[in-house]
């Protein structure tokens, strides 16, 4: 695996997102997916892969605490591209246990409870949603926050046992925009009421101008703890 991810990293070095999308296409086919939050930056991607290749899987996860404009988004984005977006969620009997041994607003208190949370809602289902796949595509970049600066284009995921490839790890924030705004891609509306990251409704909040973009998930924390575990920098 060592020298897939030191081949992929030289061959993808300077290549456009297009290209890369293009380039593991062709070579893993149906054990390729992207998992997308119908955040801009996956937006931007979910559009690009509907232009490369349909039959990337295409999945989210369903937490069953998202905003209803996420749930919009998800609708338009199936109808406009003719996709269909996989859509995993949580045990339900997890969920049901969990709140009733610690309260159904339980992640506002530790941070403990906080990421048994997010395991339940997001890192089992990610589980079931990765399994048989050879790469997972997601559109992480560097600059959204302290915790992903040290991402790298390609990377081994030991977590999850499987490469992982950031075709938009350079962009920028303007970069996402502008290609949403030129190619027309709908995209959250809560993107124009000051929402820049948009996860679960009681963990995301609006951010006040000249804060991060990672600002208003889990604001209560320090912003080094400010990933649900779905993204861990382990290569």
């Amino acid at each position: 695996m060592r020298n897939l991810i030191i081949e992929y990293s030289r061959t993808l070095r300077g290549a456009s997102p297009g290209e890369i999308l293009s380039f593991l296409a062709e070579r893993h086919k149906d054990k390729i997916t992207f998992s997308t939050s119908l955040g801009a930056e996956d937006q931007v991607l979910t559009d690009m892969i509907c232009t490369i290749d349909r039959g990337i899987n295409i999945f989210t996860l369903d937490t069953g605490r998202l905003f209803q404009e996420t749930y919009d988004l998800m609708q338009i984005t199936e109808k406009k591209y003719g996709v269909k977006i996989h859509v995993y969620f949580p045990d339900a009997g997890n969920v049901e246990k969990m709140v009733h041994d610690h309260g159904i607003n339980l992640f506002y208190e530790s941070i403990d409870n906080r990421k048994m949370c997010c395991n339940i809602r997001k890192i089992e289902p990610l589980k079931r949603a990765l399994e048989g796949k050879n790469v997972w595509i997601s559109g992480l970049r560097r600059e959204q926050s302290v915790t992903r600066t040290g991402l790298k284009l390609v990377e081994w995921d030991e977590t999850y046992q499987i490469l992982k490839i950031f075709p938009l790890i350079d962009w920028n924030e303007s970069q996402v925009w502008d290609y949403l705004k030129k190619k027309r891609v709908p995209y959250n509306e809560l993107h124009d009421k000051g929402f820049p990251s948009i996860g679960c409704q009681p963990c995301t909040r609006a951010v006040a101008p000249g804060e991060s973009v990672r600002a208003g998930r889990w604001w209560w924390e320090l912003p080094e703890n400010r990933e649900c575990g779905l993204h861990q920098n382990n290569d």
